[in-house]
């Protein structure tokens, strides 16, 4: 029996990764997507989404049966989660995971009486035994006071929204359209990210259809399409909110935090609608003084966004790791140089480091270090695979 003397807390030395390693994994693959980019409701200084962290983990009961073989408890197995905006000497708030891949941040909030046109939002989480994988991120945002021009206002076509329903202003009442479990729903804990696609006003219904440039404007026809599940609702025509009745001859551009309603094409007056937490269709009615307009109810009403994530990819497959993963590296491109015996594949981007090592697949590239924004490695030769 062999000893090893370490001192107390001190953590194992890190160990070279191996191909056995990189095989496994599937077991092991975690994704942590944020909330990167979004434009704000300033009221009472709090913001218009709520600001939601994802982890995703690929058979990620198997992480938590190995980390407790390893002498980690049933607590020390969990991953924990703190989120604050502002500098790191600000005090944050713990997230409640609930046994879930998702948390979200009700309480978070700016100051009334903070001017800071930029804003970062710190995103920690690691597990009960202090293992880190946090992550931060920069959450950029306009002024409070600041006029915004109107192109940022504005929804592009191909770009991504988030939709919300809100009873009479009142925030707790406040639900979001997202897919789970392959169904459309309207949750007051987690929203999704959908991309809207302009269409021709004379696109047939079907999985395939011709994207359009330019911005949305009301009355014309868009699909949206959840960004994570690809799983898409009907074509729509987008109309724009007056009170209880949709507009039916407004024509102006969509913009941030406007009201719509999506009118189900080629139905009788079938609006998309949320009856708690489904989706409905939602017959209107004709407006008996103002043939423009169709009455609907409030769950009909749905307020647009622009939104973004950012999602990172990180694997520890050889156990915790020593350090945090931040900054995760980013790769922009990937040009080919050369040809033949020798070909090296040149990784710009942002956030290298000399330890860093390429592989594909299974099989490790030589790896040459430049700065923390270029890299090289050489593609292995087919007979390595």
């Amino acid at each position: 029996m062999a000893w090893i003397k370490r001192k107390f807390g001190e953590r194992p030395p890190s160990k070279r990764l191996t191909r056995e390693a990189i095989a496994r994994g599937s077991n092991y693959l975690f994704f942590m997507q944020k909330l990167h980019r979004s434009y704000m409701e300033m009221k009472k200084g709090f913001f218009a989404l709520l600001l939601m962290c994802i982890l995703w983990a690929v058979d990620g009961r198997k992480k938590k049966e190995q980390m407790e073989r390893d002498g980690c408890s049933e607590q020390e197995s969990q991953p924990c989660a703190f989120i604050g905006v502002g500098n790191s000497d600000q005090e944050m708030q713990q997230l409640n995971l609930e046994g879930k891949n998702n948390c979200t941040a009700k309480t978070l909030y700016i100051s009334d009486s903070d001017k800071r046109e930029h804003f970062m939002l710190s995103v920690n989480m690691f597990y009960g035994n202090s293992d880190d994988f946090a992550d931060k991120s920069h959450l950029q945002t306009f002024q409070k006071e600041a006029v915004i021009e109107n192109a940022d206002l504005y929804i592009a076509s191909g770009t991504k929204v988030a939709l919300f329903n809100r009873l009479r202003s009142q925030t707790v009442s406040t639900r979001y359209l997202h897919v789970e479990g392959g169904n459309f729903h309207a949750g007051s804990q987690q929203w999704g990210a959908f991309y809207i696609h302009l269409l021709d006003d004379d696109e047939s219904e079907g999985e395939e259809f011709t994207d359009r440039e330019g911005y949305i404007r009301y009355g014309q026809t868009v699909k949206l399409v959840c960004s994570v599940t690809g799983m898409a609702l009907p074509r729509l025509i987008i109309r724009k909110v007056d009170k209880q009745t949709a507009l039916l001859d407004a024509d102006v551009p969509v913009s941030q935090l406007h009201k719509c309603a999506f009118y189900l094409k080629d139905t009788e007056r079938m609006y998309l609608c949320l009856s708690q937490e489904r989706i409905i269709q939602f017959q209107a009615t004709p407006c008996p003084k103002e043939r423009n307009k169709e009455m609907i109810n409030d769950g009909a009403s749905w307020t647009i966004i622009s939104t973004d994530k950012a999602e990172y990819t990180f694997y520890e497959a050889m156990g915790p790791v020593i350090a945090p993963v931040i900054p995760v590296p980013v790769v922009d491109s990937l040009p080919l140089n050369g040809s033949g015996d020798v070909t090296m594949l040149e990784l710009t981007g942002q956030n290298f480091t000399p330890n860093l090592r390429v592989w594909f697949g299974d099989v490790e590239a030589e790896t040459m270090y430049r700065c923390g924004e270029s890299m090289l490695c050489a593609v292995p030769d087919i007979s390595a695979f």
